[in-house]
């Protein structure tokens, strides 16, 4: 493994730390490597190492290459001294990705406290958004980021469509960054339809990176489950990522969406809600419909008919076909063969 540190920014004391793993070779089936970004938290005032390179090894570990940013802090992170860190951090991953080996479509950033809340700010306003961000105990409400950085905006007026997918985690007990500063991003990201893992434990205190022995002296006053995090974290970057295989990176086992309302053609993953402002599709829906009609009109007459509704529009049609060959004896091609034929639609 290859360690470079490069420095940034002299004024401000802005380094990036490049952890980089061979290819090829004995790794014969890895060409280049998705790879990590940390931002360690520390008020703005410091950057933790607890938050830097005991978050990188397990990364390492997983097969990712590893950088850490030591971004604009004290008087110098005034905003957008941090982000633009960032930006100048992602532009340079870019820049001597060959060099590094590195997947630039899959670069994931990390981050921890005021990390985090950098983290979160590169997910949603950044010009170099990540293909993911995993954010531990972030600050995130403006009126928690103030406390730390009077200039630092609130992330949650910045959340859109096009966030990127988001693994959150903190602890109920925090009582430095509030829990209501995740909870209040989850509820954002729902609202956009961004997709989202997230893990509330019930208790610890703030700042507990990894979680383990190597960098919290009292590890029995955090639940066991609280180091769980970073597995869990790995595995869910290889559903929506892909794990490595013969030179490249596998198909993910899921989309980066919840559903396929953005997609450029229409879809059976878009929902009910969507496709029925689709004349064209609806065309293509209507029928199957009818033809499904009458099936289960016992169980229909039992329910409220509106809230049945309301349920239906979140369902993509993918989930309501399922039904209809499972209930209504349709053929089991149905659904490859509407979604071939809505995909011929464009989805303007």
């Amino acid at each position: 493994m290859d360690v470079e540190k490069i420095v940034l920014n002299g004024e401000r004391n802005v380094t990036l730390t490049a952890y980089t793993q061979p290819v090829e070779g004995e790794f014969n089936h890895i060409s280049k490597r998705p790879a990590v970004l940390i931002l360690p938290g520390g008020g703005y005032s410091m950057c933790s190492d607890r938050e830097a390179d005991p978050v990188a090894f397990p990364y390492l570990e997983a097969g990712y290459q590893a950088f850490i940013l030591r971004y604009s802090v004290g008087e110098d992170s005034v905003w957008p001294n941090p982000l633009d860190d960032y930006e100048q951090a992602m532009a340079l991953i870019e820049e001597r990705a060959d060099e590094w080996k590195v997947l630039t479509d899959k670069i994931v950033v990390i981050g921890f406290s005021a990390g985090g809340h950098l983290a979160a700010s590169a997910a949603t306003m950044s010009q170099h958004r990540p293909y993911a961000a995993i954010l531990g105990y972030p600050v995130i409400e403006g009126d928690c980021a103030k406390i730390y950085e009077k200039t630092a905006p609130d992330v949650i007026a910045a959340v859109d469509d096009n966030t990127c997918p988001c693994f959150v985690f903190a602890t109920r007990t925090d009582n430095v960054v509030p829990v209501k500063n995740t909870i209040h991003l989850l509820d954002a990201l729902e609202k956009h339809e961004i997709m989202f893992e997230s893990h509330i434990y019930s208790h610890g205190a703030h700042g507990y990176s990894v979680c383990n022995t190597s960098v919290v002296p009292n590890p029995e006053e955090y639940c066991n489950r609280v180091p769980h995090w970073v597995a869990d974290s790995i595995e869910w970057l290889k559903d929506i990522m892909g794990d490595f295989a013969n030179g490249q990176m596998k198909q993910p086992r899921f989309s980066k969406s919840i559903n396929g309302n953005r997609e450029p053609f229409l879809n059976v993953d878009c929902t009910m809600a969507y496709l029925s402002g689709k004349p064209e599709a609806m065309k293509i829906i209507e029928p199957i419909m009818h033809m499904s009609a009458g099936q289960g009109q016992e169980q229909a007459a039992q329910v409220d008919g509106a809230a049945m509704m309301e349920a239906l529009k979140l369902m993509t049609l993918r989930h309501l076909l399922s039904y209809a060959v499972t209930y209504a004896g349709m053929s089991q091609d149905l659904i490859d063969q509407v979604d071939e034929q809505l995909r011929q639609i464009p989805n303007k």
